[in-house]
């Protein structure tokens, strides 16, 4: 019942405005889903997009302009051709509605699931020394202004004054803007030699991160859903994080949730975190009833749901 099919072109909007059109309206679909924030804008059948967050109208400072610019139009023409627009979380929802005034009726929530990192190879060379039994602080993600490393840096350099062997790894390419200088700033806190920066790790090496690290940290500000912290929890590695409107929502009281901006309530749960197996077993505890609520296949039947709706609606 799924058939591939690769369509030449090297993506990209020209791509996907003009060849994936042409082969949509080819294929006479019953509908065609947009998973990633847009949709070809002229097609004969009805579409549905999933915008997992609208940061680039929200916080239009923290994305270069002409970045800025493609993602707000690509969205907002998306959200008004589509028949139904997916969100990620009810405060994407609400973001959604307010910044690109969508018709209520036309947004539905639908949040992500999450697996356990596995490793389905052996990797290749760890990230990490192997051999190394330190606390482990990890952060895995796209690295993002809104995502607050330098906040984590600072807190972590008063984590290493309470624990010195403690470590960092920071997992994730640097899409910072306006630039930050991650590196040096680890080197002006005087923390660089515990900190490791690492762009891409394959999956395996991700698995044995996770599984490694003694605390997650997660100090976004602004997320449409946040998925790594829920893997991180899936591989039984407790999480702390800012306390935000999607936090609340999506991690509930699983995680332990600090004020964004406040280095010194970040150490202090993190020390609290590393130091107090009691507290890492509480919050895990709480983990598994809430990672039961988060799995793909829900996910898979309410965006079927979803699509079944839009293609019914054709006229």
């Amino acid at each position: 019942r799924l058939n591939h099919a690769t369509i030449p072109g090297a993506g990209g909007p020209w791509w996907e405005q003009i060849s994936l059109a042409r082969r949509a309206a080819d294929d006479r679909l019953d509908v065609f889903f947009g998973p990633g924030y847009s949709v070809p804008l002229v097609l004969d059948v009805p579409s549905v997009v999933t915008l997992h967050d609208v940061s680039f109208t929200a916080h239009p400072e923290w994305f270069g302009w002409r970045e800025g610019l493609r993602r707000r139009w690509l969205a907002a023409r998306a959200a008004a051709a589509a028949r139904t627009v997916i969100a990620v979380s009810e405060f994407s929802r609400q973001e959604i509605l307010g910044h690109l005034g969508t018709p209520p009726a036309r947004v539905r929530v639908v949040h992500n699931g999450v697996a356990a990192p596995s490793c389905p190879k052996p990797p290749g060379e760890p990230p990490l020394p192997a051999a190394s039994d330190a606390p482990l602080v990890l952060y895995v993600g796209a690295l993002f202004a809104r995502r607050r490393l330098p906040l984590l840096l600072a807190a972590f350099e008063q984590v290493s004054r309470v624990v010195p062997e403690v470590e960092l790894a920071i997992v994730g390419p640097d899409r910072t803007w306006p630039p930050e200088d991650l590196r040096g700033i680890a080197e002006a806190r005087g923390v660089a030699s515990r900190v490791a920066f690492l762009p891409y790790v394959d999956d395996g090496a991700l698995a044995a991160l996770y599984r490694r690290a003694t605390v997650f940290a997660w100090l976004s500000e602004y997320e449409g859903f946040g998925l790594t912290p829920l893997e991180a929890l899936a591989a039984g590695t407790p999480v702390v994080a800012g306390d935000t409107a999607v936090a609340r929502e999506v991690y509930g009281d699983a995680v332990r949730r600090v004020p964004i901006g406040d280095p010194g309530a970040v150490a202090a749960a993190l020390v609290e975190v590393v130091t107090r197996r009691e507290v890492r077993g509480a919050l895990l505890a709480r983990a598994g009833p809430l990672l039961a609520r988060y799995t793909w296949t829900r996910a898979a039947a309410e965006t079927f749901a979803v699509l079944r709706d839009a293609a019914a609606e054709r006229p």
